[in-house]
């Protein structure tokens, strides 16, 4: 005799309140093989766009791929990258020493060909001119100029990535609210080279994730977080 399902039904549609959509949006690595229709990419990219960018200059772009051939490609990409995780930093990272997160990534490894969809957010690489940072510089002390200098290489980073990241995760929103799962990942920056010159993206641009989109295997659910008391730090850490 089956036991019938008491997961509880979660909002799905336009209309589905945000805040339940923000703490039923779990990561999803197991997708079916379905196609998504190309409406609901683009949907998903224009929820995108929405997100506040630096200065509103929208300098992001995105790969949609939905090619076959190209994804097996990718495929064998993504394969080296998880295997070369899993045999590091994997052996170490908290999360992965939970069984049904290494199975979920293994699974999503062994059928990334059959991925209906992969979303890339990319942005031209983020530098200032010499004289632009040597004003800049001036602005400080000699020591602070020089640890500015130091910072400098991640401030880049973190200039393309704030530009980035929110329309991810509008994006993330998007999909959770129509029913299609999805998943952040950065596991192909092990090997962006070989990834950007498959998917013909140009030396200046950077690769900030890729996000695999399909009709899930899983079901949404409440997320497990830490209560908000445990991470606030009032006023000084």
């Amino acid at each position: 005799m089956s036991v019938p399902d008491q997961t509880p039904a979660v909002p799905v549609g336009e209309d589905a309140p945000i805040l339940e959509v923000m703490s039923t949006l779990r990561a999803m690595r197991r997708l079916k093989p379905d196609p998504v229709p190309d409406e609901l990419l683009e949907r998903l990219v224009q929820a995108a766009s929405w997100a506040p960018n630096a200065g509103n200059e929208q300098a992001y772009q995105f790969v949609v791929v939905t090619d076959r051939d190209v994804m097996a490609r990718l495929a064998g990409l993504w394969a080296r990258s998880v295997d070369a995780y899993l045999g590091s930093l994997g052996r170490v990272t908290a999360a992965t020493q939970d069984a049904r997160v290494i199975k979920a990534g293994l699974y999503q490894r062994d059928h990334f060909h059959e991925t209906p969809a992969v979303i890339v957010p990319c942005h031209p690489k983020f530098q200032m001119d010499p004289r632009t940072t040597y004003r800049m510089l001036r602005s400080f002390t000699l020591g602070e100029a020089a640890r500015l200098i130091v910072r400098g290489p991640r401030m880049n980073v973190i200039a393309e990535a704030s530009s980035v990241y929110p329309g991810v995760q509008n994006l993330l929103l998007a999909a959770r609210a129509l029913g299609l799962g999805a998943v952040l990942t950065i596991w192909h920056l092990m090997l962006e080279h070989e990834w950007k010159r498959e998917l013909g993206i140009p030396k200046g641009i950077n690769t900030l994730a890729v996000i695999p989109v399909g009709w899930p295997r899983g079901r949404f659910g409440p997320v497990t977080r830490k209560p908000a008391a445990e991470l606030i730090h009032r006023d000084r850490w």
